[in-house]
């Protein structure tokens, strides 16, 4: 079976500033091993990217670096909304951070988000992290200032029914939800301790199975938000601890990896008769190349073994971190060949490009 390059629309590579976690190079190769040839990578970096120079010096380096395609998000801060305008000529979306987020670029109170998205040109999507009351506010000034708001990773039943009624009442609403939050729950928090601790924390059996409802629907795509720490980091001990780092941190720091185990889920949820392949293909590619206007890649695609039965990972992770939450997971569907823009560039296990 094939697919088109598969997008992951929510990634953390951690550069600048985290490369001890992940960089353009391991990640872009966990990408590959996990059929995604495009990603789209978050700005709560250090430095943050919510300056056009900070934008251009990193977006520089993921195409310098990268085994695929990266593109950028602009990061909202209420010190450089100055600064939107220009970003807005170069990077395909704007994030911002209206919960709690890894890194300095939370933004508090209506009024400055305000300001954000009226600075947003009207043309390009506005990703936010916003959960419970902030979902709401968000949706809201989609209404208000006719502008796109994507709500990332959406969690909770009473967060997917709101965007449902948005998208009745013809708002430009669009959403993501990850893996994670559809096939674990916090049953699985509390076995996996911190390597099961990430934004916004796992939920009930019965959110889960209302984001299951709405998997044909309301649901626009499936994005990992692959966020890597090292199992340092996570707290976990391990025989050799990973050069040069040394923690500063009290609690370990929320988000897991994803971008391997991705498709393997989904392929193993159309084997269960949860969802199509086909479905598959617009939550991966199809939407999300329509809502960030992606450019497409000629020549580029998966090969899959859609039988193919084994217990996940069937090859050493890419991630730098080296670590899943569905370590030892039973999953049907694996990625066998990459073909990226013509070259093969992954095969039953191996990085060719390296």
């Amino acid at each position: 079976m094939k697919f088109p390059g598969l997008i992951d629309a929510h990634v953390h590579l951690r550069t600048p500033g985290g490369e001890h976690k992940e960089d353009f190079r391991t990640g872009s190769a966990a990408a590959l091993a996990g059929g995604f040839t495009v990603l789209l990578a978050m700005p709560n970096t250090q430095p943050p990217l919510v300056s056009s120079k900070e934008w251009t010096i990193a977006q520089t380096r993921a195409n310098q670096e990268s085994l695929c395609d990266i593109f950028l998000f602009a990061g909202a801060s209420e010190i450089f909304i100055h600064e939107l305008p220009e970003l807005a000529k170069k990077a395909h979306g704007l994030k911002v951070y209206l919960n709690d987020t890894y890194g300095p670029l939370r933004v508090a109170g209506i009024e400055p988000f305000r300001k954000i998205v009226q600075a947003w040109p009207a043309g390009k999507p506005i990703a936010v992290h916003a959960e419970g009351e902030t979902a709401a506010e968000a949706i809201a000034a989609a209404g208000q200032y006719g502008r796109h708001i994507h709500i990332c990773h959406v969690s909770r039943k009473e967060e997917i029914e709101l965007i449902a009624d948005a998208k009745a009442r013809g708002l430009k609403v669009t959403c993501e939800v990850t893996p994670h939050h559809l096939f674990l729950n916090e049953a699985d928090a509390d076995r996996l301790g911190p390597l099961g601790d990430m934004r916004p924390q796992l939920a009930s059996q019965s959110d889960v199975d209302t984001l299951w409802q709405h998997i044909n629907s309301t649901i626009d795509m499936i994005a990992s938000d692959h966020a890597p720490h090292t199992l340092e980091e996570k707290g976990v001990i391990v025989d050799k601890p990973m050069e040069g780092y040394t923690s500063t941190r009290t609690a370990p720091p929320p988000g897991v990896p994803g971008l391997e185990s991705t498709l393997p889920l989904l392929l193993t949820a159309a084997a269960e008769g949860r969802l199509t392949y086909e479905r598959i293909q617009t939550l991966l590619v199809t939407n999300p190349r329509k809502i960030y206007n992606l450019p497409s890649q000629p020549d580029t695609w998966v090969e899959v073994d859609e039988k193919a039965s084994y217990a996940f990972p069937d090859h050493p992770l890419y991630t730098k971190c080296g670590w899943s939450p569905f370590e030892g997971r039973r999953m049907t569907g694996r990625v066998r060949k990459v073909i990226y823009k013509g070259k093969t560039v992954y095969q039953d296990g191996k990085i060719l490009s390296l």
